[in-house]
């Protein structure tokens, strides 16, 4: 009996042992959990992208075409009498000056007949002197003395005819310029059909070009323009001097003429030219990769980074390179602007720049705004 109270004695301490062993093990992870600091999040990774400075610099609104060299004075050396060519003065090529001798036809009989005329003249005149004193004594009528100075005019009249044919014999040089290829020789005979050579005045040389009607009121006289020739890489300025007063109805387009400097008569009249155009001269112009801009049905913007964070601003656009795209509004200087990455950037994003560009001092020239 008291066997069996002990062995039901003990087994009541294990079971309550137990229970408080289970209750502190309770206790213990419930004080842990609170106690315990919550597990760090992980920080939101930046977006890898490159970026430009923007700054503002001159930029030139400009539109391009092409033209034709012409001599600023050009003429064809055609004899004003027939003859035969008994004098040459020129070389093929080389410079004349206004007034020179350039070639001469025989005027033997035209000399011969003024030479003829001066005689009869110098009779004439003493006949008609001889005449007029005896009109003042009333010795003779003034019918008669009136027939002696008919005369006499008569033969003036026809010296001075002569004398015009005979100057008509001598080729002179109508300006300065340069004499071209010759066609004709010494000896030969010449009608006024015939061509001698032809003649240029190339300094200054003249420019002709065209631009379309919505641009002819940008230009006007004294407009200066730059303009290239083939094989040469130097660029030449020439200024308008003249605008045509018509609008081709075919082409839209008006013609203009400006005269340039060719002081080595290195510009030749016929070659092809190249023109620009500068219609009007941006000082502060703020110009962007047109790669940096997403256009929307809203519009076109650029993301710009404000303190770290992608930012979406929206812009206008002016004048159009081929590789840059002027700014009007929605920049300003000092900007970062985001070049890369945009398709899959995200407003407020933040951002991390591999690469900073800062644009060249150097406008984009080279590259046109507008082809015509």
């Amino acid at each position: 009996m008291k066997r069996n109270q002990f062995l039901r004695v003990s087994r009541q301490g294990l079971y309550t042992m137990l229970l408080l062993t289970a209750v502190l093990a309770g206790c213990s992870k419930e004080k842990g959990k609170d106690t315990a600091s919550p597990a760090p999040q992980a920080a939101e990774p930046a977006f890898s992208v490159e970026g430009m400075i923007v700054r503002t610099e001159e930029l030139d609104d400009k539109i391009y075409t092409t033209g034709t060299l012409l001599a600023n004075e050009e003429v064809e050396l055609r004899p004003e009498t027939s003859g035969r060519v008994v004098g040459i003065y020129f070389e093929e090529g080389s410079p004349v000056s206004r007034g020179q001798l350039l070639a001469k036809i025989d005027n033997s009989e035209l000399n011969a007949q003024l030479k003829r005329l001066q005689i009869q003249a110098e009779l004439s005149r003493t006949e008609e002197a001889r005449q007029k004193k005896l009109l003042e004594i009333e010795a003779i009528s003034q019918e008669e003395y009136d027939i002696t100075l008919s005369g006499l005019n008569t033969i003036q009249a026809e010296m001075d005819l002569l004398q015009t044919q005979i100057r008509k014999t001598n080729i002179v040089s109508p300006f300065s310029g340069v004499v071209s290829l010759r066609y004709i020789s010494e000896g030969g005979y010449v009608s006024p059909t015939s061509l001698i050579a032809s003649m240029q005045q190339i300094d200054p040389i003249k420019l002709e070009f065209s631009v379309p009607e919505r641009y002819i009121s940008e230009v006007k006289e004294g407009t200066v323009i730059n303009f290239s020739v083939t094989n040469s890489e130097e660029t030449y300025q020439a200024r308008v001097y003249a605008i045509d007063t018509k609008i081709d109805v075919n082409t839209r387009t008006v013609k203009v003429r400006a005269r340039s400097a060719n002081p080595e008569n290195t510009l030749k009249p016929g070659a092809f030219a190249r023109v620009e155009i500068i219609l009007k001269t941006f000082d502060e112009a703020i110009l962007v990769p047109s790669e940096a801009i997403l256009t929307e049905l809203e519009g076109e913007k650029v993301y710009i980074s404000e303190n770290g964070k992608a930012t979406s601003k929206k812009i206008k656009t002016g004048i159009r390179t081929e590789r840059r795209v002027q700014i009007i509004e929605g920049l300003s200087p000092k900007d970062t602007l985001v070049l890369t990455g945009l398709m899959s950037i995200q407003e407020g994003k933040t951002l991390e720049f591999k690469e900073i560009k800062r644009p060249a001092n150097e406008l984009d020239l080279a590259q046109p705004n507008i082809s015509l």
